[in-house]
């Protein structure tokens, strides 16, 4: 279906304005009032496609973050190939052209931070419905990925803390772009996300201790001057 014919779906309308005024208000300061306004539907239509309000923000969860999360790892995925990974260096460079070169847009990629943003800060039944569906499965994979790459001694937590850590630096360069590009003076184009990638893999293998898997022997000593610091 098209997005066209959807716009002319109240049902659709509704989930796209409401993401749209969750996103950019939270939940408790929209009104079923704007909601209606701006999908140019009535009231009982809230009530006939969803029951209530809060059942209609879960929904937006339901088929707009969860869906848009699903085509990142999906991406991820595809980056990674149909192969077990051979190296870290692989790993982190997949998960981090996932995020910064991936399958959203901007408005989506907006959307989908500040409606996370807003979860995190006040969570609700969303944040244990994306935890589930969403951000268990996940990690669950990347620690069975990344395990091997990890020294053994390592506890389940100390691996699962070291990936959360990578994970957030993607996440980060990732969602707070206009920040990034303020500071470094740089627009995000294609060579700035390349340079971010190899920063990442490199920051990443000299945090966990393998930057000797780093090729470019410069670049190695670079990291492990900012590590000594």
């Amino acid at each position: 279906m098209s997005q066209k014919e959807k716009k002319n779906i109240p049902r659709d309308r509704l989930l796209d304005e409401a993401e749209a005024l969750f996103a950019e208000k939270g939940y408790t300061a929209v009104s079923v009032r704007e909601i209606i306004a701006a999908a140019d539907c009535n009231v009982a239509s809230i009530h006939y496609y969803f029951g209530n309000k809060q059942n209609l923000y879960l929904e937006v969860f339901r088929e707009r973050w969860i869906p848009r999360a699903q085509r990142v790892h999906e991406h991820f995925r595809e980056l990674m190939g149909s192969q077990e990974p051979s190296s870290l260096p692989e790993v982190v460079k997949s998960l981090a052209l996932a995020f910064l070169e991936g399958p959203l847009s901007d408005e989506e990629r907006r959307r989908h931070h500040q409606l996370m943003a807003r979860e995190m800060a006040r969570p609700t039944e969303a944040f244990s419905l994306v935890a589930e569906e969403v951000t268990r499965p996940f990690f669950t994979r990347l620690a069975e990925i990344m395990r091997p790459f990890m020294p053994a001694e390592l506890t389940q937590e100390q691996v699962m803390l070291n990936i959360l850590c990578i994970f957030s630096m993607v996440l980060y360069f990732n969602f707070a772009r206009v920040a990034v590009s303020r500071l470094t003076g740089r627009e995000y184009d294609e060579a700035f996300k390349a340079h971010l990638v190899e920063h990442l893999i490199g920051f990443s293998l000299a945090g966990l201790g393998n930057s000797h898997l780093l090729n470019d022997k410069t670049e190695q000593a670079e990291f492990q001057v900012r590590a000594d610091m």
